[in-house]
């Protein structure tokens, strides 16, 4: 028995090919990437005394600090608002594979393997990335 080549992103999870409720396609993940680390780095540039500019050994604890409060925005964000700011911004929502909310841990699961980057390059053939699978979620556009 042979396997049935999906035509698009999506479908072999019952998802529409285009349009609200559609797998969100790399573009728009790649751009409220951007939006997110830039708020977090501002973030901590206001808050934490990050300095964007200085050597690591001048740094210590802070060299971190935008990721910190990346990860915080997206802990916060993804239960409360369905997405990060940046998600939301650009028209994507997070929701648990098959609908609902996403709860508590999830998030929390999804950030912590988006932090190590490697999960989020990483996907499968519904364009999932691995952070995404493991919590059972998806990325879906609004």
């Amino acid at each position: 028995m042979t396997d049935a080549v999906n035509s698009y992103p999506g479908e072999r999870l019952g998802l529409p090919a285009t349009g609200p409720g559609s797998i969100a396609r790399v573009g728009r993940r790649i751009g409220a990437l951007a939006i997110d680390y830039a708020a977090a780095t501002i973030i901590a540039v206001g808050f934490l005394q990050y300095d964007p500019w200085a050597s690591t050994q001048e740094s210590g604890w802070r060299l971190f600090a935008p990721m910190m409060v990346f990860a915080v925005l997206n802990i916060l964000f993804i239960p409360t608002a369905g997405g990060s700011p940046g998600h939301r911004i650009l028209g994507m929502r997070v929701m648990r594979l098959g609908g609902g909310w996403s709860g508590l841990w999830r998030p929390i699961v999804r950030t912590l393997l988006l932090v190590f980057v490697i999960p989020a390059v990483i996907w499968d053939a519904d364009q999932r990335g691995m952070h995404d699978k493991a919590a059972g979620l998806v990325l879906l556009r609004v």
